[in-house]
């Protein structure tokens, strides 16, 4: 899975991006079009639970989900119309599962708003314009071309991709992203029109860029722009955390804290907040496996099964899946191994037809 890092020049979406990645790959300047060719990192889903197995089961190796970002660069007015290297910035976006806009909060004199000053909702209008345009365009171009087909053929399915064209149009028309109609299709619709990759119809999360001292009022901020769109939102301060390269999660806190000369905020807003909500607007989750030579956190698909989960390990695996040994990451730890677990009864059997819960810890049995 790709999530892409996409919103207007200097919001130090790039300096968000080297963080998350631990590097400065990404050029990070103070002019827009800095960055033409997407950079690429993939970054850990650090999560203090496979620590707490690791510690338990006294692993040689511990592994972590991760996930891949893709910093794309920037757009402005007219991207959609071809201008500038919108077409090229805009075939990067159509790659990705999902996309992370990241929006200017914070107001500083040395750094240019492209738009010359700062305001969310305006920048939040242009970009999404830009990627309604570029898929009213698109439809604009196939939907007759498709009727006609439909009406020749009398396909049941092309009836349906056309219904479906027709909804996604009226929305875009309405100025809203076609991600607004995901409740009112299924899984064959989706399979439908997946051939034309629409940017809108991709999960979307806002970050919102904040200066040090907006960290207290975060809560406020987050809150009051949740209130005006329908994507999930996160608070990140992409200045702080380049300073903070290299620190722990706790450590990162301490430091917030201490810079702050604030005792008591409920939760400190850090890069690990975007990339677990990334990880969750995909669809995805893990499971667990761990004992003394390996700890790992396992990603799949929500609402996998447990063979389908099994097979992530090793294609064989599902193919030969006989059951599985699954207990909860609670009971595994109140308990503080697989012998005390065993001995409570929180030791579970499960079949082919199981759907795998986030954070379950797993044995598969298979027969080979």
């Amino acid at each position: 899975m790709k999530i892409g890092i996409v919103w207007l020049p200097n919001v130090w979406k790039s300096t968000l991006f080297n963080a998350l990645t631990d590097s400065y790959s990404a050029s990070a300047e103070n002019f827009p079009f800095c960055t033409i060719e997407p950079n690429v990192g993939v970054v850990d889903v650090k999560d203090p639970r496979i620590e707490k197995l690791s510690e338990i089961s006294q692993t040689k190796k511990t592994i972590h989900a991760n996930i891949e970002f893709v910093d794309i660069a920037g757009l402005v007015r007219g991207a959609g119309k071809w201008e500038w290297l919108g077409n090229k910035f805009l075939s990067n976006i159509r790659e990705v599962d999902a996309i992370v806009q990241v929006l200017r909060y914070f107001k500083d004199v040395d750094v240019v708003h492209v738009e010359w000053e700062v305001d969310l909702m305006r920048d939040v209008d242009i970009i999404n314009s830009e990627l309604i345009f570029s898929d009213l365009e698109k439809i604009d171009r196939i939907l007759s071309g498709i009727k006609k087909k439909a009406q020749v053929t009398w396909d049941k399915f092309l009836k349906r991709e056309v219904e479906i064209l027709e909804l996604i149009q009226k929305t875009l028309e309405e100025n809203k992203l076609a991600n607004y109609v995901l409740d009112q299709l299924d899984e064959q619709d989706m399979k439908l029109i997946k051939s034309y990759w629409f940017l809108t119809i991709k999960p979307f999360v806002y970050a919102i860029n904040v200066w040090q001292e907006d960290i207290p009022n975060k809560e406020q901020i987050q809150k009051e722009f949740q209130e005006k769109v329908k994507s999930p939102v996160v608070i990140v301060c992409a200045k702080l955390e380049s300073e903070m390269m290299g620190m722990q999660k706790n450590e990162k806190i301490q430091f917030i804290s201490e810079l702050l000369e604030i005792e008591n905020i409920d939760h400190i807003p850090t890069l690990d907040d975007l990339i677990t909500l990334a990880f969750d607007t995909v669809g995805l989750m893990y499971y667990f496996t761990t004992g003394e030579k390996e700890t790992r956190a396992w990603t799949i698909k929500k609402w996998f099964t447990a063979p389908q989960a099994a097979g992530v390990i090793h294609t064989d695996f599902e193919r030969w899946f006989i059951k599985a040994e699954v207990v909860s990451y609670d009971d595994f730890i109140k308990y503080n191994w697989w012998n005390k677990v065993k001995e409570n009864w929180k030791l579970r059997l499960e079949w082919k037809d199981y759907v795998v819960q986030d954070w379950d810890i797993i044995v598969f049995k298979f027969n080979v």
